[in-house]
Formats: C-alpha cells, structure tokens, sequence
C-alpha cells in the first residue's frame, strides 16, 4: 500500500482535489496526453521507481503559462519551456535545498495572487478560465427604451453591445439589434449589466456559481465516469472510502483527465492534510499508516511555497469578500444610472405655420379646429429659447436564480426641447426633440416607474417576459445605429414613426431563439405608459377598461442575423386604439404619426383598428463603416361617432436610411449621419385634424456624434436640420442643436 500510495495520490487525487476548491481546471496539454494517459501511467506504474513516478509529467501536468505582453515571442517561449522544466525539477529536488518559506522562490511573490484574480499574465500561475455569467449582462443596458426607440441589446452596455458584435437582453444590452443590455437593466455601452433579455442564457454546469452544490461523495461508485476498469480505480476508492477527501462535480462526474499547476495540486493535498488531521483529532489515527504519514509530509514540504501561497490567497479573498459584504447594495440586486444633461436651442429661419387651436395657441396638445372652409386652424409660432435640462434612469435589476431577471427603471427629469414650441398639435416630443430631451413623467421633476418586468427561461431557447409595465422598445425595433444610448438622438430617428401606440403596457412577451440565426418574438401589450397623464390614460389598470379592453396592441417580430455585422427585422403590429378628447392621435396614435385624426369634419371618432409593417437592417460592412435603413407602412381605421358621416382609412409610410461610423475618432465612438421621412400620408389626408399641413412632406436630417471620454462619461452634439416642417412646404428650415453630456454609474 505504502509503495503506491504517493503515486496514486498525484495521479488521482489531484483533479478532485483541484475540482473541490476551484471547480474549474485548466485544460493546458490535456489534449495531447489525453490518448495516450491511461496506456503510459500503466506501464509507469509497473516499471518506474517511486522517484521517477513522482517526476512523470502523467502524475503532474505542466502549468499553462500565457505571454507576458513585455516580453517578446522569442523570449516568451524560453521562458515557457524553462518553466516546465523547473517544474520537473522541483520534485527532484534534494531535500537540502527544499525551501521552507516562500519568500525563497523567486517566482511565487504576493503579487501572484492579486495577478491571478486581474487577469493578468504571469509565467509561473496557469489562469484558472471562468465563464462570464450570462445573467449578468448587456443589451441589456440598457434597459432603457424611448418612444419610437430600439431597446433590445443588450449594448449590456457594454453593455450589457458591441455594435451587435455581442447578441441581448444588449434585456438588453442589445445591439444585436443593438444590446442588449440592459436585459434592460440600464447597460450602458460602459456598464454591462443583465441584460437584457437576449443575453440570458442557459448557465454551463461547471460554472464557478455552482462551487456550492459540490458534495463529498462517500463511494467511488457515485462518480458515473470512473469504472471499476479504469487504471486509477482503486487508488481513487481507496482516497474516498479511506481518507474521505474526494468531491465530484454538481452532475456527478470526477473528470479525471483534467490537466492541473503546481498551485492548484497543492490545494487538493491542503484539503487532504485537512483531512488527515481531523482523522487524527477525532481519535480515528489507527486508519493512518506511518508510512502514508511520512509520504504526505514529504509531500507538504516540496509544495510549502504554494500552500502558502494558497493561504495568502485564501486570506486576501476572505478580506475582500467581507468589504464587499460590508458594502454591497444587495445579495441579488444590481442598481445602475444614468444621468443626461441637455443644452438645447432651435433655430427657425422665419416663423414657422403650424396647425394649433387659436384659443390655446402655446399648448402643443389642445387639437385645432375647423374653420368655415373646414380646414384646421393654423398660428405662426416665432423662434424659442435655449433650454438647459436633465433626465435620469436609476434601473434596479434582481436575479434570484443567475438566470432570471427582475426589472424595476425609474424615471425623472425637466427636459422641454424648444422645438415643442414649432410642432403642430399631437407632435409634442417628436421632430427636432432629442429623446434624452424631455421630462418622462407627467409633472417635471416627479419620480416615475418607467419598468417593471420579470423576465425567466423555459428550457434553452425561450425566455418569457410579464409585468404591469413591460418595455415595447427592449423587445421590437432595435437597430445599432439608432440605440438611443450611443445612436441616432431624436425621437424621430431613435425607431419607427408609426410601429406603436403602447410605449409601456401590461403584457407578456415570449422571445424564442429558433436556429441561431433566426429569433421570433410575440408580445401583448396593453397600454400603461409613465408619462401619460393616469387621470387619462393607462388604461390597463384602469377598472373600466382593464387588461383587454384599453389601447392595445399584439406585435411579432422575426429577426434573422446571419452574423454579427448584419441584422434584418420583419415586423407586424395589429393594434386597437381608443380615442382622447374624441380623437385618435398623439403619443398614443401610431400608426398615425402623432397628430390627430377626426371623422373630416371636426367630429368625434369611436375606436379603431390599426396595422403596422416595419422593415428595419443594420449592416456594418466593415470595422468603420455602416449602413441602416427602416421602411414602415400604416394604416389607420376612422369611425365616426356620427353615422351619417362615412369613416375610411389613413393610409402613411415613413422612410430612413443612414450611415454609421463606429470608433470615430476613439474607440467606442460613434458617429451617425440619418436622412428621415418622418409621414408620408398616402391617403385619408381629409380626416387630419392636425399633421397634414398643405399637403407638402417634411423631412430631416441628422448628424450626431457619441465620444466617451472615459468609462463612465461621454459627450454627445447633435444636429438636425427639417424642412417643410408640419408638412407645410412653404415653412422655413429649422435647425436644432443638442449638446448631451452622458453619465453611467
């Protein structure tokens, strides 16, 4: 027993020993001694002496070194074979030059253990590799979705994505379309957080969270890959059933193949040691020989340098777990933001016609009347003022799982672009108004509830989403060049004009990943948007309309990326909308593009049907350079309350394309060039209350540009040109400028 002992020990008990404290092993050399493992270690076992054994590379795999970026290729590789070869040589080593402390080994210093946990590169420490934790994302952030806004991907952010280079979820991160990221949990670019929806996958079962669910195993029969044929079988039963110092992993299995570094086998012979003392301790010596004693001593000598280490590293672990327990926010929830300030100014070249109740000439939402001639009444509004505003997502995200995701964004501002002041009644917040630009609740300054999701997997490819507020924009219509973090800025730009009524509503959502390439969505949603009056609207928590009767809408999107540098979206909308003051219109009128629609003659109109299909692609075509595009088609079903009159239909399309430049200038810039055809009526121009103008199209054009300063700050100018505003084609060209400063924590 004694002679094979030490043998057995290296061979078999070192891949547990590792899996117990560290749960993953480097797999360095693993491939090339996998074959030919089991026929050498025989053959070893029969005819080495004891010495030659404990030198065989088959009982201790060499370390896996990565090249030092100071060193350079050639030097690199001596270096490399140098220290397998001292590898070796260590465990011949006489006993007169053992050490007995490790500030004798040049190359085990205590920067070693703060190097192995900042990813840093050291010649003598093989990194252990660790998954990234899916659940914690993109998109995701960001988890913040605008009004006509992409919101999916989680660009986690990183958020959060990544220019689509990273897939939501950028929850979303997204920039698959986007990030992901934020799951939407508020994943910058900068702070990749859960993400978003997209990026919850399914955990690997080796992953380093699972290190608690390893148990001690009793008998070497609960280790599903070890045979009682294998050629380490007995040693391995004689380490469990005698010594009691073996684990397997969570499914079971042992994984006895596992390449591991001199560090890591002295932490298996620790725990062994440990072991053996309690053995001792509790009275139960006569189970230990003194020859075995005598092994484990040699052996606690030739790896005193790395159990040290191991200390040192156990200890300064210990401290930093206690000062982050000491300081976390929480055990399960993540809490990001984001913070925007907004100098804004528009610049009108004349005065601009725009169709607004005579009486109430300032507000941009009291609707017009129809003069004698039954056109809808028209003022001149003259040029505004600069403002200077903030807006603020503070997003708590909550996994109780690693794979689910609890969402809850809140929301507050005092942001009114000056461009309100020129748009016709209905397109409050539309063109010329930077999305960041606005106040997102009611009444200035209050707090809002912007989300309130909660997002988990069924099996591997479905993820389903519920809640009283889910967000439209995280699930439908993202793109890369207008995620509203980094992208296009205005509202206009940011997605679709006429896609949807339902910003936020309460819903479900089911997101199924169907082949890699190919992703399906379908959601309900009924209407419950943050920054609607609740006195008026959200009507799905409102008793006299409820869940199914408020305005609502069922949307599915199928979205096919053959890659990371090209995504295409197909889109359908069927919604049911419920007029405001007896019109259908405004923030909650798509697909009429804000605006109002009456029955022609100034009269009320019941509820209508509406359809929306929307293309959307975004292309990078190279590192730098990128195309984008949107073509989206409404129609709009007008009832009259009046059945003398005769309803119809409001038939508009709405176009843009645009170009895209990422890392302009810095890495991780951005730079966005768009060309938008905001509402282009097609038919039923008679039942525009408000939005048809005389019959000219509007048009805009935009250019902004995202440079982050650091990780956590950026700067964002904009600029924006529109012509024929208010669909008038006699009005001057307005220009707005936006200058954004951006903060992520």
């Amino acid at each position: 027993m004694s002679k094979f002992l030490f043998f057995q020990i290296l061979l078999t008990a070192t891949p547990a020993f590792f899996c117990i404290n560290f749960l993953h092993c480097p797999a360095s050399f693993a491939a090339e001694i996998a074959a030919a493992e089991t026929e050498e270690a025989k053959a070893l076992t029969a005819e080495l002496p004891l010495a030659e054994l404990v030198a065989s590379p088959v009982a201790i795999a060499p370390s896996q070194t990565q090249i030092n970026p100071a060193v350079t290729p050639e030097i690199a590789a001596q270096i490399e074979l140098n220290d397998r070869q001292q590898q070796e040589n260590n465990l011949l080593t006489p006993d007169s030059d053992k050490v007995t402390s490790v500030s004798q080994l040049n190359d085990v210093t205590p920067a070693n253990i703060v190097t192995e946990e900042s990813g840093e590169a050291q010649i003598a420490i093989a990194p252990i590799p660790t998954q990234i934790n899916p659940a914690v994302t993109p998109e995701n952030s960001a988890d913040i979705a605008p009004k006509n806004q992409p919101e999916t991907e989680p660009e986690k952010v990183s958020a959060f994505s990544q220019e689509n280079e990273v897939k939501p979820t950028e929850t979303a991160a997204q920039e698959s379309g986007g990030a992901n990221v934020l799951a939407e949990s508020m994943q910058t670019q900068e702070n990749l957080a859960p993400a978003s929806i997209d990026d919850i996958q399914q955990i690997d079962s080796l992953e380093i969270n699972d290190a608690s669910e390893i148990e001690q195993v009793t008998s070497v029969s609960q280790l599903s890959d070890v045979k009682p044929t294998d050629w380490a079988f007995q040693a391995l039963q004689s380490l469990v059933e005698r010594y009691g110092c073996i684990a397997g992993y969570p499914d079971g299995t042992y994984r006895g193949n596992r390449a591991m570094t001199r560090y890591e086998f002295a932490a298996g012979l620790n725990a062994c040691l440990d072991k053996i003392s309690e053995l001792i301790t509790g009275g139960t010596s006569n189970f230990v020989k003194k020859e075995d004693l005598e092994k484990f001593q040699k052996l606690q000598e030739e790896f005193a340098a790395e159990l040290a280490t191991l200390r040192g590293r156990v200890d300064v672990l210990e401290a930093r777990t206690a000062e982050l327990e000491s300081n976390q926010f929480s055990t399960t929830t993540k809490l990001n933001a984001t913070v925007w300030f907004n100098l804004t100014s528009a610049f009108p070249t004349g005065d601009i016609t725009a169709e607004r109740s005579r009486t109430a000439p300032n507000s941009a939402f009291a609707p017009p009347t129809r003069d004698a001639n039954n056109r809808p009444t028209r003022v001149d509004r003259d040029r505004p003022e600069t403002t200077f505003s903030y807006y603020a997502f503070l997003t708590l995200n909550t996994s109780f799982t690693g794979k689910d995701s609890l969402v809850t964004q809140l929301v507050f501002g005092n942001g009114n672009s000056p461009a309100n002041e020129l748009v016709s009644a209905g397109f409050y917040n539309s063109w010329g108004t930077p999305f960041l630009d606005q106040t997102g609740v009611p009444a200035a300054n209050n707090v809002g509830i912007r989300e309130m999701s909660y997002t988990f997997p069924i099996g591997d490819k479905v993820q389903v989403s519920i809640g009283p507020r889910l967000n439209y924009y995280r699930y439908f219509d993202g793109n890369r060049f207008t995620f509203f973090l980094r992208g296009a800025t205005s509202f206009n730009s940011n997605g679709s004009t006429l896609l949807n009524a339902v910003d936020r509503g309460s819903g479900a959502a089911v997101i199924w990943q169907i082949a890699k390439p190919v992703r399906f969505t379908a959601a309900y949603m009924a209407e419950n948007t943050e920054f609607l009056n609740p006195a008026v609207f959200n009507t799905a928590s409102n008793p006299s309309d409820g869940l199914f009767n408020s305005s609502n809408t069922i949307t599915a999107q199928l979205e096919y990326s053959p890659s990371n540098s090209f995504n295409l979206r197909l889109i359908y909308a069927r919604s049911s909308l419920k007029p405001y003051n007896g019109f259908i219109g405004g923030a909650v009128g798509e697909p009429l593009p804000y605006g109002y629609a009456d029955d022609g003659f100034g009269g009320r109109v019941r509820d209508s049907g509406a359809d929306a299909f929307v293309v959307n692609f975004d292309w990078l075509l190279t590192r730098n350079f990128g195309l984008f595009g949107r073509y989206s088609y409404g129609q709009l079903e007008v009832n009259p309350v009046n059945r003398d009159r005769s309803g119809g239909d409001i038939k508009v399309q709405s176009f843009q394309v645009g170009m895209g430049f990422p890392d302009l200038g810095k890495k991780g810039a951005l730079g966005v060039l768009s060309f938008v055809i905001p509402h282009n009526y097609i038919s039923g121009r008679r039942f525009l209350l408000s939005g048809g103008g005389n019959g000219g199209t509007q048009y805009e054009v935009e250019g902004s540009y995202y440079y982050p300063i650091t990780n956590n700050i950026a700067i964002v100018p904009a600029f924006y040109a529109i012509f024929n505003a208010n669909n008038f084609d006699g009005n001057p060209t307005v220009f707005v400028g936006n200058l954004r400063t951006q903060f992520s924590f």
